[in-house]
């Protein structure tokens, strides 16, 4: 999958700019605040139309405008296609592949792309929504009915969670809590099967790439779900009985605490190092070394997938890293467009043959 052309108009702070990538390493310069993650967050939004920085559309809209427009031209599976995003104010968003109307959803057949970051290399040491995010965020793009599952599991864990907030001021609410129950249990049991099958692979393309970084170190990840299901890739039928078990024993204590316990919003991926919790113990190379080793496998699963790699977003990460876990980095990204981004070129485009560009205060230029 390439990206070969990308063009922005009132996005951010990008007024009316665009550019041509290469087909392999893209190296896109300068120093802070001019533009460079702007540029591949509006990558990033051809994979599914929303932002990796932000929930909200409107944040996505230059100061003074409207609107803003993202149009590429990418290519994936043999097929050349145009992308447009419209993103209005107080009006939904607008998307079209070859001037047809898609979904957002729709976008993951077309375009995908692997994203790592600085805040990728706390993913181990971070909380268990980093690593939901990391498993939502590119299940969205491989399984395209996964997003409007989330969709729906979101929207009724924030109606549940509004009635056991508010029921003592509205006990009329009560009416409708197992109505919300019942459908939150149904919705998990179908992302609980996404996500442990997604964990089971991460696992094994994440294993080799750790060993080969680490000298050997054995890293390991497993899926955590509600206690009570017994099997995560078991049927859809039994995780729901079992998930429904685990609400009925809590149901009083959700009442109590006014809070949701039951669902997949507590779901996590189990890290270890050697057989030992790498959350509780790794050193800090090491968690950056796993840290790694999860995203590269993440961009093997989608060329398995596919057929062909995404293209890999590197947002300032090299900087983050030793020379020694850079050019573990940079041996591994062969074969895929890479889109990587720095505050100085420091050699990654003579180390990679990349093509360079400067960006300046919304400007790009190609040196």
């Amino acid at each position: 999958m390439i990206v070969t052309r990308i063009a922005l108009s009132g996005f951010r702070n990008y007024d009316g700019e665009a550019v041509d990538f290469g087909p392999a390493v893209n190296v896109i310069c300068g120093t802070n605040a001019q533009g460079k993650t702007n540029l591949l967050e509006a990558v990033f939004l051809l994979t599914g139309a929303h932002s990796f920085r932000t929930r909200f559309d409107k944040e996505l809209i230059g100061f003074d405008c409207d609107w803003a427009d993202v149009l590429a031209d990418v290519s994936s599976g043999g097929r050349e296609q145009t992308i447009r995003l419209l993103f209005r104010r107080g009006r939904p968003r607008s998307v079209t592949v070859n001037g047809a109307k898609k979904t957002s959803s729709e976008l993951s057949g077309v375009m995908n792309a692997v994203l790592f970051c600085p805040d990728d290399l706390s993913l181990i040491k971070a909380g268990a929504a980093a690593r939901r995010r990391l498993m939502d965020t590119a299940i969205c793009q491989l399984r395209p009915g996964y997003a409007a599952l989330l969709t729906d599991f979101n929207r009724l864990y924030e109606n549940k969670t509004r009635i056991l907030r508010d029921w003592r001021e509205k006990p009329r609410l009560l009416d409708t809590l197992d109505d919300f129950s019942d459908g939150l249990c149904r919705v998990s049991a179908k992302l609980i099967r996404y996500r442990a099958a997604f964990v089971r692979r991460l696992d094994e393309y994440a294993a080799p790439v750790h060993a080969d970084c680490s000298g050997g170190e054995r890293l390991a990840l497993s899926y955590k779900t509600v206690g009570t299901v017994t099997d995560p890739l078991g049927s859809e039928k039994e995780t729901y009985y079992q998930i429904l078990e685990h609400w009925e024993r809590h149901r009083q204590a959700e009442l109590d605490a006014g809070q949701c316990l039951t669902g997949a919003h507590k779901d996590d991926i189990d890290v270890t190092l050697n057989g030992t919790s790498a959350r509780s113990f790794a050193s800090q190379g090491q968690t950056r070394t796993a840290a790694l080793s999860i995203k590269l496998a993440e961009r093997e699963i989608y060329r398995a997938d596919t057929g062909e790699y995404p293209v890999l977003l590197l947002d300032d990460v090299l900087s983050e890293l030793d020379a020694a876990r850079q050019e573990f980095v940079l041996n591994r990204i062969a074969g895929g467009q890479t889109l990587i981004t720095c505050c100085e070129d420091a050699g990654v485009s003579r180390r990679t043959g990349g093509v360079v560009y400067t960006v300046s205060g919304g400007r790009i230029r190609k040196e």
